[in-house]
This record gives structure tokens, sequence and C-alpha cells, in this order.
């Protein structure tokens, strides 16, 4: 049994704003041992629930973020910051399920850093499916046929979860006050959750099916300003929407729709005002 483990950092256990995840900030190696701490908790799970091969990839930032000489060493890692497929890097129809844990809930939601992808996005959509990082990235696992078992982080992103995928096996740790403050389990109590949740979402995998993406996927950006949404547009097949800053791309199939979001917000970041 395979599965793929996706780590984003806001979510992870103790973690209540922006200097825990900047490399810049203070509190940033703090933020780098509480994340390799709850991956290996999920680890341990899957292990302990019959999974004979983890592969994590590191999906946040620069994506260099996880501790590889503290990580489980049954566990393969992808990290680095230059992936096709950043978040899912890796991930195929040779998995039995994937596990996002480190989690957050999509901009403009109730949740510890909000946001979706760059703060420069307002929202996004599949048709008329509005997405964040988890339902993006359960899509990409739905198109290859593996469903999401479980989600982790703070209570926001179990809820958007519950929300899309139903079955989920989720694990709050910690409970969003504001944006920027939680009330979190602490690292021991919330690696026991985990590890539980972990192997519990092993046994339960049979009661979850794939997010199934759509055909021909419309994929539709809002953007904070106009500047965004312009660079953005220069991608050959995007349009911005009349009187509007959301950017539009009609894509075959998930993937390209996928790999245009990710030049997407690429782009929008080049303009001067933000």
């Amino acid at each position: 049994m395979n599965i793929y483990l996706s780590v984003d950092m806001e979510g992870i256990t103790g973690i209540p704003d922006y200097t825990f995840v900047d490399s810049t900030q203070h509190n940033y190696e703090i933020g780098r041992s509480l994340m390799t701490g709850d991956a290996n908790a999920v680890i341990k799970g899957a292990l302990a629930g019959g999974a004979e091969h983890v592969l994590v990839n590191d999906s946040h930032s620069k994506m260099n973020n996880l501790l590889p000489e503290k990580l489980h060493p049954e566990a393969e890692l992808i990290n680095g910051g230059v992936k096709l497929y950043s978040m899912v890097e890796g991930l195929d129809s040779t998995y039995d399920g994937v596990i996002f844990t480190g989690y957050h809930s999509r901009a403009g939601q109730p949740g510890v850093m909000s946001h979706s992808m760059i703060h420069a996005v307002r929202n996004m959509w599949i048709n008329e499916q509005e997405i964040g990082e988890i339902g993006f990235n359960a899509y990409i696992a739905g198109y290859h046929g593996v469903p999401v078992i479980m989600v982790a982080g703070d209570d926001g992103a179990c809820r958007e979860a519950e929300e899309l995928i139903p079955g989920v096996v989720t694990a709050a740790v910690k409970t969003s006050l504001t944006r920027s403050a939680v009330r979190s389990l602490s690292p021991q109590k919330a690696q026991e959750l985990l590890k539980e949740k972990a192997a519990e979402a092993i046994a339960n995998r049979g009661n979850v099916k794939p997010l199934t993406p759509p055909d021909n996927p419309v994929l539709r950006i809002e953007f904070t300003n106009y500047g965004q949404a312009e660079w953005a547009a220069f991608m050959p097949g995007c349009e911005i929407e009349p009187g509007s800053t959301v950017v539009r791309f009609e894509a075959k199939d998930i993937l390209e729709a996928y790999s245009a979001m990710l030049v997407m917000i690429e782009l929008a970041l080049q303009t001067t005002y933000r």
C-alpha cells in the first residue's frame, strides 16, 4: 500500500502566525521543527495502518522546510521549490490514498492565515465550485483516481475538507481564534491524534471516493487588484472578465488547469502594486 503525504505549514500544531512560516522570521526554525513532528506522526500512523511506502512532499512556500535529518527514516521526501505540480508533485495512480497535513482554509474564510496559494488571490473556481488549496489538490488526486483520505490542520481546514470530500477523516490540531491566533493542542497530544487518525483513515479508505474533476474545466481566479489580473492574463489562453479582476482560462483537463494556476499566480506577483 502506497500513501502520499502533502505537508503544508500554516495548519501545523501550535503555529499561529507568519513568524513561524516565513524563513526570514525569528520563529521559523521552531515552525520547521513542529512541521516535521506533525509529518512524522502521520507517517507513523500510516505505517501502523498498513502502509508499506509513504512519499512526503514538502508543500509550503519554497518547499524546503521539513528537516530531512529528522524525518521518519521509512519515508521518502520530495523537497525544493521548482516543481511541475507544486503541492502534489509526484502523485500518480500508483497511490492508494492521499493525506494532507498542516493545511489551512481558503482565501476569505475563517482560519489561521487563510489564503489560496498567494495573498494576491481573493477567490478561485473550477467551473462553479469555489476552491482553495485543499480542493484543487484533491482534484489532482481525483484525476489519478486516488481519494484524499485524511486532512489535518486547523478547524477551518477540516470543515472545508468535510464539505468537499464525503467520508474524509479529519484531524483538527488547533482552533482558530482569529486569523493570527489559535488555541492549539500540545505537540505531544497533537501527534498522538495525528497518528491515530492516519491509521483510521487508511482503514476507512474504502469509504472515500476520489474527488473527480470535471472534463474541460474552466479555471477562474479573482485577484485583489487589477494589475495582478493584467499580469496573469498575459498567459496565452487567459482573459480578464469585463468589469472585474477575474482571469479566466479554459483547460483541456485539470492538470492543465493546475499548471495554468501556477503560472498565473507567479505572473500576478510581478506587479509592483501589492
